[in-house]
């Protein structure tokens, strides 16, 4: 007997499961991907889109600065930019922004004045540190980050050798701070330590002053020496409500006698920088935007922004 066309036949009908078995591995391969292009596409266009409506937002801040402006000359919590927004429904998802004083925070910038060290800020920097219970030698470790030499200013200080040590190594930046979040690479700046000082600091790019209006309670600890929490909350109680009209007014509070406090003319009760911070949720993508705004007169400019933790500076007027 000739058994040979049934052989053929069983190895054809194999031959075609295997060829129709590849060809449903090769489609649902390609389908898979053609899935992961369009949700890597829709992810991109979702990111765009938010990143626009953090755009808006930012001008929407801009205008509101400007109106607040017009209206008085004094900046308190009571004002229009001062009032947090709910979460406003786009299409497609959700926006929350909001606008916050920067002069009610320590400027760290204000340690070095014409490159030096200045004594008065650093003082009132280590008060600062004591009101929120971190080490006080923490304020020459930020001094000699900043500072053009590579000199350890005191014992207590940081400059290369404790970072060239480090995995993956790296320098003092010897300039000022560009942004706070530089405070991470600092010698004895434990996350936690980081997170309590971050509220209460800034790094802007000029000398300023703080504004009693909106400082933080441990900021105000830090104006003069021994000005217990106590006192400080005394001292700017009914603000939330009126803000102070003149510093004359702040400053003959009985809850300040007999204490010395920081130099007047570094104190103030309006703002030139401002914080707006925005949220953009599409779909299920988020985009996080923040901006330093500037108020000049009867405008605003952007000195830098920090889109999904990537930070620059820019040159917007």
């Amino acid at each position: 007997m000739n058994f040979k066309p049934i052989y053929q036949t069983g190895v054809a009908l194999i031959t075609a499961l295997l060829i129709t078995a590849l060809a449903t591995i090769v489609a649902v391969s390609m389908l898979g991907q053609q899935h992961l292009a369009i949700r890597r596409s829709t992810n991109f266009i979702h990111h765009d889109q938010a990143l626009q409506y953090a755009f808006g937002g930012e001008t929407w801040a801009m205008r509101i600065l400007i109106r607040d402006l017009s209206l008085n000359k004094i900046d308190g919590l009571q004002d229009i930019w001062a009032m947090r927004l709910s979460a406003i429904p786009i299409e497609g998802g959700s926006m929350i922004g909001q606008i916050e004083d920067l002069q009610g925070r320590f400027n760290l910038n204000n340690l070095l004045k014409d490159g030096k060290v200045s004594p008065e800020d650093v003082q009132q920097f280590q008060r600062l540190l004591l009101a929120l219970q971190m080490p006080v030698n923490l304020s020459q470790v930020v001094i000699d980050w900043m500072d053009a030499d590579a000199e350890i200013s005191l014992p207590e200080g940081a400059e290369d050798n404790a970072y060239l040590l480090k995995t993956p190594s790296y320098r003092a930046a010897n300039q000022a701070l560009r942004s706070p979040t530089e405070l991470r690479l600092l010698a004895g700046m434990t996350p936690e330590f980081y997170q309590r000082l971050l509220p209460h600091v800034c790094t802007l790019p000029t000398r300023t002053q703080i504004n009693l209006n909106t400082a933080t309670i441990p900021v105000i600890m830090s104006l003069a020496e021994g000005l217990s929490e106590a006192a400080a909350t005394q001292l700017i109680a009914g603000r939330d409500q009126k803000a102070f009209e003149t510093l004359q007014a702040v400053l003959a509070n009985p809850v300040l006698a007999g204490l010395k406090m920081v130099d007047s003319q570094s104190l103030s009760l309006s703002s030139n920088y401002f914080l707006y911070s925005s949220r953009v949720q599409l779909d299920r993508g988020q985009t996080l935007m923040s901006s330093v705004l500037e108020r000049i007169t009867d405008k605003v400019r952007v000195v830098s922004r920090i889109q999904d933790g990537v930070s620059f500076e820019t040159r917007d007027k």
